[in-house]
């Protein structure tokens, strides 16, 4: 029998159903929402995407979102600190639409990026991380310039291996090391501007979801469609997914492509 939303939001309020947690359901979004009564905070699962992956997948889709919302919440509810976690505040890399304060109105801190991402920051707690907001910095004491240091050198401190495969006269090189912070190394600038230099064709960059960071040296037009299916299968595949519009890397810059459908770019305007 097929999976549903609605079958899919009963069996993950079933196996998460414990302790003082509440849930609610906002059947527009298709998103299900677990919080904890005492703390007050929560996670948000976006539906559409886990049906996507639970068709390719099976129970491991729903197995590996479980644990993410177990670790994920049992960190909600712990007293977490910056000093002390210096060599462990990273970037991440979001939707421009995701959330820009948590549920109680706390803004989290964050900085542009692009017309489609957004940079916020984050304390790496093995399995999971905790987002840090204006509430956490104040606490200790620190300001956005801090942390934004730190993440960035952390960031650039970290290995980027690269798998490449090439479809139809077009390199496409895979980052995905499975560290929550794939998509991060595209503010590694560095790396960025060594894949530039090795192009043969056009750069264009892509992060469907945090955990890959895929960059392609376009060399005909069809590679422009190669790219936004590939961004597309990803997207709807990973567990936090990002945006399904690859950037043009020109000059330093990035910038958010639309693939039309004779296989050639628009830029945003």
């Amino acid at each position: 029998m097929k999976m549903t939303t609605t079958k899919m939001k009963n069996i993950l309020m079933e196996r998460l159903s414990k302790g003082s947690r509440t849930f609610s359901y906002n059947r527009d979004q298709e998103e299900l929402r677990i919080e904890d009564k005492e703390t007050k905070k929560g996670i948000t699962v976006a539906l559409s995407p886990l049906l996507a992956k639970y068709d390719q997948s099976g129970e491991k889709a729903i197995e590996e979102l479980l644990y993410y919302v177990e670790e994920s919440l049992n960190v909600m509810g712990k007293e977490q600190a910056l000093e002390g976690n210096e060599k462990k505040i990273y970037p991440v890399i979001r939707s421009a639409s995701f959330p820009k304060e948590a549920k109680e109105g706390v803004p989290f801190v964050i900085d542009e990026h692009t017309a489609e991402t957004v940079i916020y920051y984050a304390v790496d707690l093995g399995n999971t991380y905790r987002m840090i907001d204006q509430e956490l910095m104040d606490k200790e004491g620190w300001d956005k310039e801090t942390i934004r240091s730190m993440a960035m050198f952390n960031v650039r401190s970290l290995p980027v291996k690269a798998k490449k495969d090439t479809v139809r006269g077009n390199d496409f090189y895979f980052i995905n090391h499975n560290d929550g912070y794939d998509a991060s190394r595209i503010l590694i600038d560095s790396e960025l501007k060594k894949f530039k230099d090795s192009m043969k064709g056009s750069m264009a960059v892509a992060v469907p979801h945090q955990d890959v960071l895929i960059i392609a040296d376009i060399q005909n037009n069809a590679g422009y469609d190669i790219l936004a299916q590939m961004n597309m299968h990803f997207l709807t595949n990973g567990n936090v997914p990002i945006t399904a519009l690859p950037f043009l890397y020109e000059d330093g810059e990035l910038e958010p492509i639309f693939i039309l459908a004779k296989n050639r770019p628009m830029e945003d305007s």
